[in-house]
Formats: C-alpha cells, sequence, structure tokens
C-alpha cells in the first residue's frame, strides 16, 4: 500500500459524504463547492483513496450543471491563459482527445481550412492514443509542429498555421486527473471539462461534442445558462467519433450559443447512399496526403466540414468585432 497517498490537507469526506450515495441518493454539489473540491484534487491536496472514491461516485451519479460550471471555474484557475492573438478573428479553439478508429480524423482538415482564411486555430488534446488515431498524430504527418508554450503558439497564429497544443504543456494539472483513466479504467470529470474549456485570456469560439445524450443535455444547459458570457462562444453537435469535426457523409446538428441563446446553426441531415471521396483508411499518413489533396483542390472537401468552416469564420468575425466595440466603449 505505499503507493497510496494517505495524508490529506483537504477534508474531502464532507464533499464524498454527498456526492457517494449512488445515483438514486447522491446530493450534487453546489458551484462553489464543486469549484473548491475540484481545485483541491487540482492541486493534488487529497489522498489517492479520497481520488478514486470522488471519481467513482462522480461516474455513478453523474455531473450535474452546477457541479460542471464550479469544476471549470477551477480547472480554468489552475493554467495559465493564453493571450489573445492579434487579427480580424476571435481564436477558435478546437478539443481533441478522441481521435479515430474507423472514420478517417479530419480534424486537421477543419484547423487548416481555417488557418487559411486567417483564423487562429488553438487545438489541444493528447497525443497518442493505443487504440485510435489522434490528431497529433496527423499534424505530425503533415509536418506541422506542437506548440508547448504561449509563445510557441502565438508564433504558430502569426506564421498562419493551425495550433496543436498537448493538454499536458497546456494544463499539466488536468493531464494529471486525465491520466486516472489508465489506472480506473474509467473516465472522469475530467474529459468533459477539456472538451469545454477556453483557454484564452479573452472571448473565443469553442467547439464542442457530446457523445451521450445525457450530455448534450447537461452541456446545453450549462452554455445556456452559466457559462460566462464575456468568454465567448459556444458550438455544440454530437462528435463524429468523439471529435468535434463534421461528420463528412452526413451533416450533424450543431447549436451556437451566444450570450446564453441557443441557435440551431445546422440541421441533422438524413444518412445518405453516396459515400464522398474520402481517405483510403483512417492511418494517420494516408489521412494527411488526402489532407493535402484536398487543400489543393484534387479531392473535394465533404460539404458538412465546408459549411462548418463558413459557420466559424462568421461567429469567430462577429466575436472579434463584439470584443473591439467593448473595448472601444470601455476606453
Amino acid at each position: 500500500m505505499e503507493h497510496i497517498k494517505t495524508t490529506s490537507s483537504f477534508p474531502a469526506a464532507r464533499f464524498i459524504k454527498e456526492i457517494g450515495r449512488g445515483k438514486k441518493g447522491a446530493r450534487s454539489l453546489s458551484r462553489e463547492d464543486a469549484r473548491e473540491l475540484y481545485a483541491a484534487m487540482l492541486d493534488g491536496r487529497v489522498t489517492d483513496l479520497e481520488l478514486g472514491a470522488i471519481v467513482l461516485a462522480m461516474r455513478i451519479k453523474g455531473e450535474s450543471t452546477e457541479e460542471i460550471a464550479g469544476f471549470l471555474d477551477a480547472a480554468e484557475a489552475s493554467f495559465e491563459r493564453l493571450p489573445d492573438p492579434p487579427g480580424e478573428f476571435a481564436p477558435v479553439v478546437i478539443p481533441s482527445y478522441n481521435g479515430s478508429r474507423s472514420v478517417p480524423n479530419l480534424t486537421p482538415l477543419l484547423t487548416l481550412l481555417l488557418a487559411r482564411e486567417g483564423v487562429p486555430v488553438l487545438v489541444h488534446g493528447v497525443t497518442r492514443d493505443a487504440d485510435r488515431v489522434t490528431t497529433a498524430e496527423i499534424f505530425e504527418a503533415l509536418s506541422l509542429p506542437f506548440a508547448h508554450s504561449a509563445d510557441e503558439a502565438l508564433q504558430g497564429f502569426a506564421a498562419g498555421r493551425p495550433v496543436f497544443m498537448p493538454i499536458a504543456s497546456l494544463a499539466p494539472n488536468l493531464a494529471g486527473l486525465l491520466a486516472l483513466r489508465r489506472v480506473l479504467g474509467v473516465r472522469n470529470s475530467t474529459h468533459t471539462l477539456v472538451k469545454i474549456m477556453q483557454p484564452f485570456e479573452g472571448p473565443a469560439l469553442r467547439l464542442t461534442s457530446y457523445t451521450h445524450p445525457e450530455y448534450l443535455a447537461m452541456l446545453s444547459d450549462y452554455f445556456g445558462s452559466l457559462a460566462p458570457v464575456e468568454r465567448g462562444d459556444a458550438f455544440l453537435m454530437r462528435g463524429t467519433e468523439g471529435e468535434t469535426v463534421a461528420h463528412p457523409k452526413r451533416a450533424q446538428q450543431i447549436d451556437w450559443f451566444h450570450a446564453h441563446q441557443r441557435t440551431v446553426l445546422v440541421q441533422r441531415a438524413e444518412p445518405v447512399d453516396e459515400i464522398p471521396p474520402l481517405p483510403a483508411s483512417s492511418e494517420a499518413a494516408e489521412t494527411a496526403r488526402w489532407i493535402q489533396a484536398a487543400l489543393s483542390g484534387e479531392e473535394p472537401v465533404p460539404q458538412p466540414i465546408r459549411e462548418q468552416v463558413e459557420h466559424c469564420l462568421h461567429i469567430a468575425r462577429q466575436l472579434r468585432s463584439e470584443q473591439k466595440v467593448h473595448h472601444e466603449s470601455a476606453s
């Protein structure tokens, strides 16, 4: 038992007592209590035994909207925010933590199409997954360097490149809690938080996704009522194997959240018999070659992704314009 940390500087028992009573008996924490608990988890102020109990209790109970808001407050306070890149577009933030198993991962195509229009695009995520092809691996195949600091990220934006920042570089404490999945075998609240966090100092457009219907309801409630308006907007859609890129074969519904108002930007399309041209496999090198061909016009960019790009351009430009107006009125 030597590997288990047994000394705690944070009284976690009172929180575990509330959330650890099973799916029907557990009570949800307030936003402030959730923030306090998650901050202690990020700081390593709870024992390994308590940490396991918290993770499993939340896994069974499920996060409330207030809890996810409090957790996110603590998560975003745990790392240094990135400076706002200059230009006519607010940055677009794309989390990438799933990769692909069968459908080729076209998240890098989305990022390159946006960057080509002058949008500063930040992708953050994991670099490797034993069972999936990650966005990071395709970035490497495309000879796109990673950024490990704010300065390197700004250099990438200035060069007109999409920037991939490993979560271990962007938010190391969050990366530590993500790694619990390898120990416990189950996901935890951090897997949701990294998909909805906003790493910039100013407003940004977050592309977020969900995989299970209960998360659609919870995240819609968060963005529609509790998300800080000054942090920018969000697009919410069902993930393509968990990735926040439009499915190349059929459009998913995309909901836009602006100042707590929800608008359906894209209606869900019915499946079609005709399959659009896609990479021959989901392997990183083959996907990278196909993406380069699509960027040069040799392969057609799937219509749902073209539509997603247009919506991103419109909202990112609008966000930056609103930010400038706010600064001018404040001065």
